[in-house]
């Protein structure tokens, strides 16, 4: 045995170029594959980062302008919702499960000592961080007890805090709206919404200073009950001709109220996703193919240039059966070899940008960038399935031009140049 794999190494050493040719072959494929499978799931997994910042099943209102003249009226009327909109609303389509309004008070100036900013304060409910999926970084989100009590808490962004507290902590401070203190309760962050600095109070405490109950800024909603995309743009359209007729404009009129549906924006991204995937999977087997043919020409050249030594071979009574055993000893331990290397260089690359990457998201270079690329990672039973398949592409490649040159009669083949 030791013999045979002396031979086996020695067979290999004395074509180098041809044996690093068919190997790079291999470990070239097997590469291309997982960086591009591993690329594919990296842009899958950013998308799928910055959409859980929301719910699924979300819809959103947001009363605006019309743009079109209705009922005596010309374009250009405010449409304004107030607390009837988001009873109507709750109770006329059953495949709402609940409502969730969000009361603008206006912009504001919030003051701490001779430093101030300027940011959009909001009347809200508890349940109101969730579906909107903003993310407390430091300390709490409005509960219902500051509700009851009509506490003067507020919740402020990261740019915000940072602006007015430098590299103090927020948490339990004071700051000053219209000459009312608020006390800070919590700091929230999201990456793919960083541009937003609005702040946020309890519904109750704005409402009893604001009256904000007629200026409903926007009505959230969870559905449910909508699983294609002809049912949710037929509920769209039915939602928009209930609350024309309630508000009085054109039915037609797409800006009179803005309808944000984010069960559509969802199945949009299941289509670009399966897209993407096929993409990727048809590119990357296209390589692997192109490997398997570029080891079955090395082993058809391999095979033709050694007929003469298998003549010999055979003239001083080696069997063919022994002969067919090297070569495809020769090509398995060829794949085996370099389809590991080209494995270890795959995985080795993708886990070296996926922790860059990771670095990245977490705030490391930029934080205030949305996540478009994370965790570019290949499933290892893909890896070994194909490191698999390119191993016995090289094996049968080697199997049957040997198979063939051991038919060859040893006068013939120490005849063949």
């Amino acid at each position: 045995m030791i013999g045979f794999f002396h031979e086996i190494g020695e067979s290999l050493s004395r074509n180098k170029r041809r044996t690093m040719l068919t190997g790079f072959s291999v470990a070239w494929g097997l590469f291309i594959l997982i960086v591009l499978l591993a690329s594919g799931n990296g842009l899958k997994h950013g998308i799928e980062q910055n959409m859980n910042d929301s719910k699924e099943n979300k819809l959103t209102l947001m009363p605006r302008y019309t743009s079109m003249p209705y009922g005596g009226y010309q374009s250009g009327k405010k449409i304004k919702f107030n607390n009837s909109d988001s009873v109507f609303i709750a109770y006329s389509f059953p495949e709402i499960t609940s409502t969730i309004p969000m009361y603008r008070v206006g912009t504001k100036e919030i003051h701490k000592g001779k430093l101030y900013v300027t940011s959009g304060i909001n009347a809200v409910v508890p349940e109101y961080f969730d579906i909107e999926g903003i993310h407390i970084q430091q300390g709490r989100s409005i509960n219902v007890n500051d509700i009851n009590d009509t506490r003067k808490v507020i919740i402020i962004s990261k740019k915000d805090a940072e602006l007015l507290y430098k590299t103090s902590d927020p948490i339990g401070q004071k700051v000053v709206i219209d000459g009312m203190y608020f006390t800070i309760v919590g700091v929230y962050f999201n990456k793919n919404t960083a541009w937003r600095t609005d702040a946020y109070v309890p519904y109750s405490t704005a409402n009893a200073i604001y009256n904000t109950s007629n200026n409903i800024w926007e009505i959230n909603c969870t559905i449910d009950g909508l699983e294609t995309r002809e049912a949710n743009e037929a509920f769209n359209t039915n939602m928009r001709e209930r609350l024309s007729k309630k508000h009085n404009f054109h039915p037609d009129d797409r800006r009179a109220v803005y309808i944000w549906n984010s069960l559509e924006s969802y199945m949009e991204y299941q289509t670009t996703s399966k897209a993407i995937t096929s993409f990727i999977w048809i590119i990357g087997i296209g390589t692997l193919i192109a490997g398997i043919v570029g080891i079955s020409n090395i082993m058809l050249i391999t095979v033709r240039e050694r007929t003469k030594e298998f003549g010999i071979r055979k003239a001083i009574g080696a069997k063919p059966s022994s002969i067919t055993t090297l070569i495809v000893s020769e090509a398995l331990c060829i794949t085996a070899l370099f389809g590991y290397i080209g494995m270890l260089l795959g995985v080795g690359v993708t886990e070296l940008v996926g922790f860059i990457i990771a670095k990245n998201n977490s705030g490391s270079f930029d934080p205030n960038k949305p996540i478009m690329f994370s965790d570019p990672t290949v499933d290892i039973r893909i890896i070994l399935l194909a490191t698999f398949v390119l191993i016995v592409s090289g094996v049968l490649a080697g199997y049957f031009p040997a198979r063939k040159a051991t038919k060859i009669k040893p006068i013939e083949a120490l005849r063949y140049e």
